[in-house]
């Protein structure tokens, strides 16, 4: 298999204004086009998305905390003497404190050739729902607000829509497809640190794996557990990457069993094998759900209760992120905190007085 390159920033750029004054995205010599993707990795907080990444393009590097959203790209070349394909890609950091910055990958020019990686931290069951609930739906609503402006930005004109986004790809025989909902374009969920959910009770993982299924079928998504530490499972989480970002053909291997490490394409999945929520000390019954989607919520939230609003209201002030931390300025900025406070309480005073004396 040909290996995946990357080069310097500037020699992409000159590619590109190449590729624009010869008019098209073709090689010097006119041949093959070369193929340009864009892939958006957003996911839990330190659940381990740059890691995966670079395993994924064969860099043997350090991984450094996301600052915010980051750039890089790949390039792999199809053969000998042939361009090379592109793959733009952008990750998410912070968990879902900065959802509102997947508008900047989310574009009308990249929209037709765009693909969602969604990486769930499985060593955190309890922030898992809220995570991928609201991830999913800020990048859901961009894309389709994206979709919309390029279909009104030039009337008369026939414009590219996400041409392979899965409810448009979808054949007519695929599982559920009256009883899904798409997700707008290609979308992979990755659950990563499997080597320490490996260790959790038997029953709690069956409600990860079966609910984790659910989602994935319900977007018409692929799933994948993975861990650094092994590289089978990097190997075969490699595979889906690739089929993202190079249009590679992925691996046929498929594993639906609760208690190994889930790798289900999608497709080849359906409402009928996962069957219902799994009711460990939840009797359903009791549940008031407004959808199948609603129900899956209740149960695994029984279950998995989500993290207090007060911890992720305090996640969004990226000044007090440990990630963040800057030994310094943190120490400038809480001398100048204790000022700030001790100028509240002297005015405090001072303004009483002035009461007392009136």
């Amino acid at each position: 298999m040909p290996k995946i390159s990357s080069d310097t920033l500037w020699e992409l750029a000159a590619a590109e204004v190449h590729s624009r004054e010869s008019g098209g995205a073709e090689d010097r010599d006119g041949g093959e086009a070369v193929n340009e993707r864009t892939v958006l990795l957003m996911g839990s907080k330190a659940g381990g998305k740059t890691s995966i990444l670079l395993r994924c393009l064969d860099r043997d590097e350090l991984s450094k905390p996301t600052l915010a959203l980051e750039y890089t790209f790949g390039r792999r070349a199809r053969g000998h003497n042939t361009p090379k394909d592109i793959a733009h890609l952008w990750e998410l950091g912070g968990g879902t404190s900065l959802s509102d910055l997947v508008q900047i990958p989310i574009t009308p020019v990249t929209i037709s050739c765009l693909s969602v990686i969604l990486v769930l931290d499985l060593s955190k069951p309890n922030a898992l729902w809220g995570t991928m609930e609201k991830l999913l739906q800020a990048a859901q609503a961009h894309l389709e607000r994206t979709s919309s402006q390029v279909q009104k930005s030039k009337p008369g004109v026939k414009h590219q829509t996400p041409s392979h986004s899965a409810a448009r790809v979808l054949p007519k025989d695929y599982p559920d497809r009256e009883l899904i909902s798409p997700f707008p374009v290609p979308l992979l969920i990755i659950g990563s640190k499997y080597d320490i959910f490996q260790e959790f009770d038997s029953d709690k993982k069956k409600v990860v794996s079966k609910t984790l299924r659910f989602i994935a079928h319900y977007y018409a998504a692929s799933l994948v557990f993975t861990s650094i530490k092994s590289e089978s499972l990097i190997s075969k989480t490699k595979s889906f990457f690739l089929h993202l970002a190079f249009s590679l053909e992925r691996g046929k291997t498929v594993s639906s069993d609760p208690l190994k490490p889930l790798i289900i394409p999608a497709g080849s999945d359906s409402f009928g094998q996962i069957g219902s929520p799994p009711t460990v000390d939840v009797d359903i019954t009791s549940l008031h759900a407004k959808n199948p989607k609603d129900l899956w919520k209740k149960v695994y939230e029984r279950v998995f209760p989500p993290e207090s609003t007060n911890e992720q209201r305090e996640l969004k002030d990226p000044a007090k992120d440990p990630q963040y931390s800057e030994p310094q300025i943190d120490a400038m900025r809480a001398q100048k905190d204790q000022e700030l406070e001790q100028y509240k309480r002297n005015a405090a005073k001072s303004w009483k007085g002035l009461e007392l004396e009136t």
